[in-house]
């Protein structure tokens, strides 16, 4: 037993004295490779602001510089580390790692199936034209700024100033409707007269009042005004115009400009805007149900 543990111990020191010579004659190398990496790491961050400052003065989507940036400081650190492994004479084993790399990500490929699918979307969506940070979208049910767009989800900010991640494999595959694409909005407001309003007063009165308060309208006949339907207590119409602005927010705001221009028109004209009333009618005697009995 003790022969056999003797013949181990001297077989350990062996193998670690081994081990420690490679070490040290290796040494250089495996500082050299370290270093190497090391530079091309710190020369990556470097070549990703040179290219963001070149590709800034391009007409390129600022999602597309940022991605353009990043892949090529990427290739740098790739560069880098294939220095780093031939320094360690590790070519085959390089050779070796891309094969297994290469079956490995058939792999991850199909587990991570719906990544890949939204990075490509990503990458889709940073080239088209019709979607670029800062405009005003509907998609998904859900309407805000495109703040972010990257290779994994578009960030909106809606209204409320809440934030909301879409991953850009439904951006891409379902309806997308974009308010910035030119410069200027309509804003829609429905609202009801009663029946014995003149209704050609009503149709001067509103246009009258939406002229004198938006700059942006200058006459008449930029407005779409026409009546929808006879309602249960009102006749329904429905006024269109436009403003030079293209945010959610701004068309709000304009929305309750209009509202109170026009009721201080309607107001002014003694035009009525109608609700409906109930009326409960107490003539009819109310049916005994029984005989009060004495206690």
């Amino acid at each position: 037993m003790k022969e056999q543990l003797s013949r181990f111990w001297d077989t350990f020191k062996s193998e670690v004295g081994s081990w420690l010579d490679t070490l040290v004659v290796n040494l250089p190398d495996f500082l050299m490779a370290g270093l190497v990496f090391l530079v091309s790491y710190i020369v990556s961050k470097y070549v990703n602001k040179l290219m963001l400052k070149i590709l800034g003065r391009t007409s390129l989507q600022l999602s597309v510089k940022r991605m353009g940036a990043k892949l090529v400081s990427v290739l740098v650190i790739l560069f880098g580390l294939f220095l780093a492994l031939g320094i360690l004479e590790l070519d085959k084993m390089l050779t070796s790692l891309l094969a297994g790399a290469g079956v490995a990500g058939l792999a991850v490929g199909l587990a991570l199936q719906g990544a890949l699918t939204n990075t490509f979307s990503g990458i889709t969506l940073s080239f088209v034209e019709y979607l670029k940070l800062g405009d005003w979208v509907e998609t998904n049910g859900f309407t805000g700024e495109v703040v972010d767009l990257n290779l994994r989800t578009t960030t909106l900010r809606q209204i409320d100033n809440n934030m909301v991640s879409i991953p850009n494999k439904l951006v891409i595959e379902n309806p997308m409707k974009n308010y910035s694409v030119t410069a200027q909005s309509r804003v829609i407001l429905t609202c009801g007269v009663a029946y014995n309003s003149d209704l050609e007063q009503v149709r001067d009165v509103v246009k009258e009042a939406i002229i004198s308060n938006f700059d942006a309208v200058t006459s008449a006949s930029e407005i779409l005004f026409f009546y929808t339907e006879f309602n249960d207590s009102s006749i329904d119409f429905e006024v269109r115009f436009t403003i030079n602005s293209t945010s959610g927010l701004e068309i709000l705001k304009a929305k309750g400009k209009a509202i109170i221009a026009i009721k201080k028109a309607f107001d002014q004209n003694g035009i009525v805007i109608p609700f409906p009333i109930r009326t409960i009618d107490f003539s009819n005697p109310i049916p005994e149900t029984g005989k009060q009995v004495d206690g």
